[in-house]
């Protein structure tokens, strides 16, 4: 195998999840064969995850993966920890997932094949395209509200899928990374602007159904995140509008631990 596969995994307050999830990944690495990277974007938890993480690292060596962690300097939000994770990533195909794998790991394929044999440029993981494959349904009003994000979403920026928030996408790395760069949304309403410039820039994009079940313990703040996820679809129009999407990409700026300790030093 000639390519190599990043998982991006954002995580925060995950310490009781990541380790069942980082298993499940593990053996899933090892039955697929595939030359692969894992990196667990920390978002400055408070809890142990960084522990349990730390703690998977040797037995991904031993059984010949790389797991690497890195750590925020400061809460940041679900979308600046994967653009960081693509942004350090050395992969040819970028997958990133929801910590809590809500799609099984086991569903990557999905994703994966339609880049290898060229079809796609941009795949990700989709509910409503064949609900049947839904399991265990999240609460109702959460569905329902997760309907009317998606009209929102049609109607405000253009884009024709019909679920943009499934925490399951992959990306040709090459061709998708200036859209990272160019992404402002750092938290929960990142998915359709990255989308969203994929398709400016003239990406080729596949909405997938897969497999999905909701897990608890969800960090989404319903009420609030609602509001600012649909703020956050009026700043994507404006920033197009604005010419934000359409100038060259930049350089993504990570502050690691040792700049920010920098920084306090000049402040």
């Amino acid at each position: 195998m000639g390519w190599l596969l990043s998982i991006v995994i954002p995580a925060y307050h995950e310490e009781k999840r990541i380790g069942r999830s980082l298993e499940e990944l593990l053996r899933f690495l090892v039955a697929e064969s595939y030359r692969a990277e894992v990196i667990v974007v920390d978002d400055a938890s408070e809890d142990g995850t960084d522990r349990v993480i730390n703690e998977w690292i040797p037995k991904y060596r031993e059984a010949g993966e790389d797991l690497k962690l890195l750590t925020n300097t400061r809460n940041r939000g679900k979308g600046y920890s994967v653009k960081r994770g693509v942004s350090e990533a050395s992969g040819d195909i970028v997958l990133w997932s929801d910590a809590d794998f809500s799609s099984p790991i086991t569903e990557a394929p999905k994703l994966i094949d339609p880049i290898l044999e060229g079809t796609a440029d941009v795949t990700f993981g989709s509910r409503a395209l064949n609900r049947a494959l839904i399991g265990k349904r999240q609460p109702m009003f959460r569905d329902f509200g997760g309907r009317v994000f998606n009209l929102l979403m049609r109607t405000i920026t253009g884009l024709p899928f019909k679920d943009t928030q499934c925490g399951f996408k992959a990306f040709r790395r090459e061709p998708s990374l200036p859209a990272f760069q160019l992404q402002t949304i750092e938290r929960f309403g990142f998915d359709a602007e990255v989308l969203y410039i994929c398709r400016k820039r003239g990406l080729r994009l596949r909405e997938v159904p897969v497999v999905w079940n909701d897990a608890e313990g969800s960090t989404v703040r319903y009420a609030s995140d609602s509001l600012n996820m649909f703020a956050d679809l009026v700043r994507v129009r404006l920033n197009d509008l604005a010419g934000r999407y359409s100038g060259p990409a930049v350089e993504i700026a990570i502050q690691t631990p040792a700049k920010a300790k920098q920084a306090t030093k000049r402040s």
